[in-house]
C-alpha cells in the first residue's frame, strides 16, 4: 500500500492537488482512499457530493472521508480523559474550564493520524492520499507521535500491576483517585499506536510527502523551510508540484507586470529544487471541482510518470565510520540557524525554532563530538 500526504502553505492548492492525484490513480485501476486531516475540510467542495467521517463512494474504486477530530479523539482515550477530569474537578473545578483543560493541543489531530495507521492496516485500499492541513499545523502533527510518546513514558511511567498492589494505600494517603485498568489500557493503547504510527510515516518505500507551492517568492520561502523541516524528522519529499502557473497568453496587459515575477519565481524553484521531480500545473479557465475536472487535471499532472511511484528517494543520513563522522541532510538551512548538542547517546540538532533528536549511531556511542560543518546541504558531525 502507498500513503501520499499533500502539504504547503493555506491557500496553495493542496486539496485541489490530492484530490486530482487520488482520481488519476483511481482512474489506473487502483482502490483509492482520499482523506481530509485539515479541519477547515473541503474535500466535499472539490468532489461537489457530501461526504463524512468514514469513507464515502465518490467514483468508481474512489472513495473520500473527512475526519472528525472530537469522534476520533473520544474513541482513543476516553477512560484516559475521564480519570483526568476526576483529578482536576477534585479541588471544586467543574464544567467548561475542565474541558477546556483536557483539549490538549494537537492531540486531536493526532488520533485524526491514527486513522491512516487503521487504513493502512485493514489492507482495504491499495493507496491512500492525504490531505494535510497547511505547513505549520502538518509539520505539528508529523512530529507528534515521537514527542508525545516520550513524554507519556517519562510522565506515567507506572504499570499496572505496581497500582494493584499500593494503589489503596497510595489512595487514602494522597487523596487522589488511582487509575484503573481501562486508564492503563488506553495509556498502552495510545503508546503502541503512536509507536507504530511513529514506524509507517518514517517508511520512506510506503510514505511519501509532496510539497504543493505556487511561484511567488513567498510561498516558496516557506515550500523552503518545510522541506528542511521535513528531512529533519526524517520524512521524504518526492516530489515538488508548482500549482496556480499563468499561461503566456494571460500575461498581457493588466497582469503583464507578473510576467517577470512568475518567471523569477519558476527560476528560484528550479535553482532550489534542482535534485527533486517538479510539476508545474497551470491555471485552467475553470474551477478545479467535480470529478471530470479533477480526472483531467491529474493526467495533466501526471502525463509523464506514475503519480502512485515513489518519484524520489534521498539519503538523508550517511555514517562513515572509518572517518568517524555522521552526516544529516538538511536542505536550506543557514549556517547561522543551527544548533547541536550532545545529550547522552542521542544528538539534539536545531534548525531555527525546530529541534530533532537523533540515536547516536552505534558506532560512536561514548565518543565525544570534536567539531561540526556545513558542507553542501549537509550538517557534518565529527566524533573523536
Amino acid at each position: 500500500m502507498r500513503i501520499i500526504i499533500y502539504t504547503g502553505k493555506g491557500g496553495v492548492g493542496k486539496t485541489s492537488m490530492a484530490v486530482a492525484t487520488a482520481c488519476k490513480i483511481a482512474k489506473d485501476g487502483k482502490r483509492v482512499l482520499v482523506m481530509s486531516t485539515d479541519q477547515a475540510h473541503s474535500l466535499k467542495d472539490s468532489f461537489d457530493v457530501k461526504i463524512g467521517r468514514e469513507p464515502t463512494r465518490v467514483a468508481e474504486r474512489l472513495d473520500a472521508m473527512e475526519i472528525d477530530t472530537v469522534y476520533e479523539s473520544e474513541k482513543c482515550w476516553g477512560n484516559l480523559q475521564d480519570y483526568l477530569k476526576q483529578l482536576l474537578t477534585l479541588k471544586g473545578g467543574s464544567g467548561i474550564e475542565v474541558e477546556e483543560l483536557l483539549v490538549f493541543p494537537g492531540l486531536e489531530e493526532l488520533f485524526s493520524m491514527f486513522r491512516i495507521l487503521d487504513m493502512y492496516e485493514s489492507g482495504e485500499y491499495d493507496t491512500l492520499v492525504v490531505d494535510c492541513a497547511p505547513t505549520g499545523e502538518t509539520l505539528a502533527l508529523l512530529k507528534y507521535p515521537e514527542r508525545l510518546s516520550g513524554l507519556i513514558r517519562r510522565v506515567l511511567p507506572i504499570e499496572k500491576a505496581g497500582v494493584k498492589t499500593v494503589g489503596v494505600l497510595l489512595e487514602n494517603l494522597m487523596k487522589l483517585p488511582m487509575p484503573k485498568d481501562a486508564v492503563f489500557d488506553d495509556i498502552e493503547y495510545l503508546m503502541d499506536k503512536m509507536l507504530r504510527l511513529q514506524k509507517l510515516l518514517l517508511n520512506q518505500n510506503v510514505v511519501s510527502l509532496r510539497v504543493v507551492t505556487t511561484p511567488e517568492k513567498i510561498v516558496i520561502s516557506e515550500a523552503k523551510r518545510n522541506f528542511t523541516c521535513l528531512y529533519l524528522y526524517h520524512y521524504n519529499v518526492d516530489v515538488v508540484i508548482v500549482n496556480h502557473i499563468y499561461p503566456q497568453e494571460a500575461m498581457e496587459g493588466y497582469f503583464n507586470k507578473w510576467k517577470r515575477l512568475q518567471e523569477e519565481g519558476l527560476r528560484e524553484i528550479r535553482e532550489s529544487f534542482s535534485e527533486v521531480p517538479r510539476i508545474y500545473v497551470e491555471l485552467l479557465p475553470k474551477e478545479l471541482r467535480t470529478l471530470n475536472v479533477l480526472e483531467e487535471v491529474g493526467d495533466l499532472m501526471f502525463s509523464e510518470c506514475n503519480p502512485n511511484d515513489v518519484l524520489f528517494q534521498k539519503e538523508i543520513y550517511q555514517v562513515d565510520g572509518e572517518a568517524g563522522s555522521l552526516k544529516i541532510y538538511l536542505p536550506f538551512a543557514e549556517k547561522e540557524e543551527l544548533g547541536l548538542e550532545k545529550d547522552g547517546n542521542e544528538l539534539v540538532v536545531g534548525v531555527k525554532n525546530e529541534s530533532r533528536r537523533f540515536p547516536v549511531p552505534v558506532g560512536f556511542v561514548g565518543r565525544e563530538i570534536i567539531g561540526a560543518k556545513w558542507e553542501e546541504g549537509y550538517l557534518k558531525i565529527m566524533f573523536a
